[in-house]
C-alpha cells in the first residue's frame, strides 16, 4: 500500500514542488495540502495520513504547535510528523522535535532523502538529515536543558554506546548495520533498547540526549 502524505506549507510553490517529488515515487501518495497550521491540523484529523510533512513558519498556529496538537505528549493515537524547513540552525526545529516530530529535513534535501524521511516516519522510525544533525544538535548541546536529563534506567552496553553514536550522527538503521557489521534486526533491537533505557519516544530524542549529555561530541 502507498504511504499517504499531507503537506503543510504557506508557499504554494513549495507545496507543489514537494507534492510532485513525492507523487513521483511509486510507494508514496500526497492526499492533501494545507496553507496554514489550522488547516493542517484539520486535514490531518480528517484524512488521517500516514505522514504529515509540516513547515515551521505558517500563518495561524505554526508548525510546532500543529505538531504538538496532533503528535505531542499525551496525544491519543499520535500522528507521524516530519518537519521540513529552510533553516538548518533554526531553534524552532528543536522545539518541534520536543513537540513530537519524528524528524526534520531542509527543503533542499533532495528527492531521495525526502522519500527516506517519509518512509522512516511511516514505519514509526525517525530520520534526521545528516547534513544538519551535527550543526543543529551542537547548538543545543551547549545550552543547559530546561529540566534535568533522564539517566539510563540501566547502564548502556558497549554495543548500545556504538549505536547511540551512530544514531546521533544521523545514520539510518541500514547504514548503522553496515558500519557495525551487524544485522538490521539487531540494530532495531538496540535502538528499541536505547529508547526504553533513555525514556525516549524516538531516535531524534536519543540523538538529542547523546549530545546534551556529552556522550557524543558534535565534532567526533
Amino acid at each position: 500500500m502507498r504511504i499517504r502524505v499531507l503537506i503543510a506549507d504557506d508557499q504554494e510553490l513549495v507545496r507543489t514542488g514537494l507534492s510532485m517529488i513525492l507523487d513521483a515515487q511509486p510507494d508514496i501518495e500526497v492526499v492533501g495540502q494545507a496553507s496554514d497550521g489550522d488547516q493542517a491540523v484539520a486535514l490531518a484529523r480528517s484524512l488521517r495520513p500516514d505522514v504529515c510533512l509540516f513547515d515551521i513558519q505558517m500563518p495561524g498556529i505554526d508548525g510546532i504547535e500543529a505538531t504538538r496538537t496532533i503528535a505531542g505528549p499525551g496525544v491519543e493515537d499520535p500522528m507521524n510528523v516530519v518537519i521540513i524547513t529552510t533553516f538548518d540552525l533554526d531553534e524552532y526545529v528543536y522545539a518541534a522535535l520536543r513537540a513530537g516530530a519524528k524528524g526534520f529535513l531542509l527543503k533542499d534535501a533532495g528527492s531521495e532523502l525526502l522519500g527516506q524521511a517519509v518512509r522512516a516516519a511511516a514505519s514509526g522510525d525517525a530520520l534526521i538529515a545528516p547534513n544538519v544533525t551535527v550543526r543543529l544538535l551542537e547548538t543545543f548541546a551547549s545550552t543547559a536543558p530546561a529540566a534535568p536529563l533522564p539517566q539510563p534506567v540501566e547502564p548502556l552496553t558497549e554495543r548500545e554506546e556504538q549505536v547511540l553514536a551512530a544514531v546521533a550522527r544521523g545514520l539510518s538503521n541500514s547504514e548503522i548495520a553496515a558500519e557495525l557489521y551487524i544485522t538490521l534486526s539487531t540494530v532495531k533491537t538496540h535502538v528499541a533498547s536505547l529508547m526504553t533505557k533513555l525514556s525516549a519516544r524516538n531516535r531524534v530524542e536519543i540523538a538529542i540526549w547523546a549530545y546534551q549529555t556529552k556522550r557524543v561530541s558534535a565534532r567526533s
